[in-house]
């Protein structure tokens, strides 16, 4: 068996169109129960109002006072997001618990019935205690803060509208009340601390003043300030210091000149030299130039004298008395000399005693100074601390008198009649997309889950069978006047009349070269319309000019007689059986050219006359007779006849009930003809109703080219 190419599955938006429109009822009885169901639970549901009242709400309360306690936490200074966390802190104070039980005990909401949701005459006092007032205020409340803005909307919802609004405004008041409240407490826990604060400060104010005092008197600088003394102290340091500089330098002077003369080792003339170039005086000079006179004088004598002429020793005799004054003069000053080197390490001795002491002196003063420093430091600091914990302890009691907070009412709620829940427009539309959805999804699921051959693609992509073409439902009106049988004998320019021609048309093309002479029509299942097909095809056949026999194999339930109005007493059971020729067993219809062999009685063994050679020489004299032969056989799902006349014929024919056969029993169809090496040239689907958008545009063409050529009274039918 030739199976047709498979044609290339493309997913068409149209399809869902079809699915939807065949569906309609179903997603329409789905869109109504779901806008029932809404409709109910919204009507009973219980309706809320809601009350709005805007709070201006800012970082700081405002100040009247300059020096006015700040809050600890300003958000003013600090960054968005400690802002925002601020804004988020007051929004969550405002459906506090406190809040919220400032405002039940105002109003007494815990012993309001309609509050708690008590129905008239429950027990108040015992529903009193078990519920949670409070609680149920916090669940009503909602804050939504303005965009762009310090306003926050602090909304109510309840059942009462006047209601709503009186509890949104007093909830605004109590929030601001609780921020004055709060305010005024951290104000009295700042005063009792900073009053115990000032008490400590005070008497470690009073004992380090008596500290300084005693350290005055102790270290004797009530008439002279240590700072004075420090600069007298520091004045003989450097008068010191200038006077020891000095004396040393005088001593390395000196130092050097006593070296000399110890170095002359008593050489009059060297120690003359070293003493007259270091301490020129008035008389060494003198001594000096009268020494060298006399000497001069003793020259002179001596070159004119013998040596003892008394000129000459008189003169000798005066130079030496000269020298010894010269040296008596030179030794002296020797001696000054080192009495003055000695008296100058005495001086620098003393100088340096002195020094030291003055040192010691400055050090002790300066010790003196830190430590006065230091208790002076002390006792400024707890003046200053005494002072400033005075001056806020006077601040933060003059601003809390002041009873101001940093949020206010702008504008006060008002009753709105009109509730927020339920939503009736708003529910009722979700309802009616819901239902819509759920409709559309109930429809794809059952189209899904149809199991049944409906259209053209099942045939050919589920059965991978041949589609030859579909019979169209025929009117109620139709059959009631002449059976479904001969429609298309009497209304030839019907849509169902051009349907059988055009799957007669499709037949022929199937064997272009070998035309087929016996044809076999067949179905998976009972009541397919199997009977009504074989005899609107006989029906084209006959009326295209050839010569046709319909056989009615079907020895069960046969039914072609019933069409054409013939008796079955004589048929292929009585030639078989050999009780008749087979020119006795065919009748001529009132359709030209077409002839029908009925089943005649029906035998005990269909399956067995079937495969006798009596009935094979039967098909091979219809065929000598006839150009076509159709055979009328049993279901091939239910009973094998058709299995085995499908062996002997040249083509076969399987017709399926649109949206009845079951796609299984179609394949098993398929099968079972297969397993014969049957030739299925394809199959027709029956009973289609060509007004349901299943069968799209191409079977609506089928419809028109119908109805474009029908009668007047076939136009008035349909």
């Amino acid at each position: 068996m030739q199976t047709p190419p498979q044609p290339e599955t493309v997913l068409d938006p149209r399809q869902f169109i079809l699915v939807l429109s065949r569906r309609r009822w179903v997603i329409l009885a789905t869109l109504v129960l779901a806008l029932g169901v809404v409709s109910y639970r919204v009507l009973r549901e219980r309706k809320v109002y809601a009350a709005s009242a805007s709070l201006i709400i800012e970082s700081t309360a405002p100040k009247f006072l300059d020096n006015q306690v700040s809050e600890v936490n300003d958000p003013a200074a600090g960054s968005y997001w400690a802002t925002k966390e601020y804004y988020e802190t007051q929004y969550k104070i405002i459906v506090s618990r406190a809040v919220s039980a400032r405002v039940v005990e105002k109003l007494g909401l815990a012993r309001d019935a309609k509050f708690l949701g008590l129905p008239p005459g429950a027990d108040l006092e015992a529903a009193a205690r078990s519920a949670d007032p409070v609680a149920l205020l916090q669940a009503k409340i909602r804050v939504a803060p303005v965009k762009d803005s310090r306003i926050a909307l602090v909304t109510v919802e309840d059942g009462d509208p006047d209601r709503a609004a009186l509890l949104a405004n007093e909830v605004a008041e109590a929030y601001i009340t609780e921020n004055v409240a709060l305010r005024l407490r951290t104000a009295e826990n700042a005063v009792n601390w900073l009053e115990d604060r000032l008490k400590s400060l005070e008497q470690s104010s009073r004992e380090t003043d008596l500290a300084v005092y005693d350290f005055k008197k102790t270290a004797d600088v009530l008439s002279l300030s240590l700072q004075d003394r420090e600069n007298m102290v520091s004045q003989k340091l450097g008068k010191y210091g200038d006077a020891l500089s000095n004396v040393r330098t005088r001593m390395a002077s000196q130092r050097a000149l006593v070296e000399a003369i110890r170095q002359a080792n008593g050489d009059v003339d060297r120690l003359a030299a070293v003493i007259g170039n270091t301490l020129e005086t008035s008389e060494i000079p003198k001594l000096r130039e009268l020494y060298n006179q006399a000497q001069h004088d003793c020259t002179a004598l001596k070159e004119r004298y013998l040596p003892q002429h008394p000129d000459i020793v008189a003169c000798e005799v005066k130079t030496g008395m000269r020298r010894q004054s010269y040296v008596a003069a030179l030794d002296a000053l020797v001696y000054a000399a080192e009495a003055d080197l000695q008296r100058m390490r005495s001086e620098e001795k003393n100088l340096v005693r002195l020094l030291e002491d003055t040192k010691t002196e400055a050090f002790e003063v300066n010790k003196k100074q830190i430590e006065f420093e230091r208790i002076q430091r002390e006792a400024s600091n707890n003046q200053r601390l005494y002072d400033a914990v005075l001056k806020r302890l006077k601040d933060i009691e003059l601003s809390s008198l002041l009873r101001t907070s940093n949020a206010r009412v702008l504008d006060p709620a008002r009753p709105v009649l009109t509730p927020i829940r339920p939503d009736v427009p708003r529910t009722l539309w979700i309802g009616a997309l819901m239902g819509l959805i759920g409709g559309m999804a109930l429809a794809f699921g059952l189209e899904f889950l149809d199991n049944t051959v409906a259209s053209q693609a099942d045939i050919e992509q589920r059965l991978n069978v041949a589609f030859l073409g579909l019979v169209p439902t025929i009117a109620p009106e139709k059959v009631a006047a002449g059976g479904p049988d001969l429609v298309v004998f009497r209304e030839p320019k019907s849509a169902i009349a051009e349907c059988c021609r055009a799957i007669r048309t499709n037949l022929l093309f199937m064997t272009p070269d070998k035309p087929f002479r016996t044809l076999l029509v067949t179905s998976a299942n009972p009541q397919e319309g199997k009977s009504a097909t074989v005899i609107n095809l006989g029906v084209t056949m006959a009326q295209s000019g050839s010569r046709v026999l319909l056989v009615d194999t079907d020895m069960r339930r046969p039914r072609l007689h019933k069409a054409f109005k013939i008796s079955n007493e004589v048929g292929i059971s009585s030639v078989v059986v050999g009780e008749r020729t087979l020119d006795d067993a065919i009748k001529s219809t009132e359709v030209p050219n077409l002839f029908v062999l009925p089943c005649g009685p029906i035998p005990p063994n269909p399956s067995e006359m079937l495969h006798t050679r009596a009935f094979r020489e039967l098909l091979e004299q219809v065929q000598q007779k006839f150009d076509k032969v159709v055979l009328d056989s049993p279901p091939v799902g239910v009973v094998a006849d058709a299995a085995v006349l499908a062996s002997g014929a040249d083509a076969s024919l399987l017709v399926l009930k649109a949206a009845r056969t079951p796609r299984e029993m179609a394949r098993k169809a398929v099968r079972a003809l297969s397993d014969v090496n049957a030739k299925l040239l394809g199959a027709v689907l029956n009973d289609v109703d060509l007004e349901n958008p299943k069968y799209g545009e191409v079977y609506y063409a089928y419809y028109r080219y119908g109805y474009y050529y029908a009668d007047k009274k076939d136009e008035v039918a349909s």
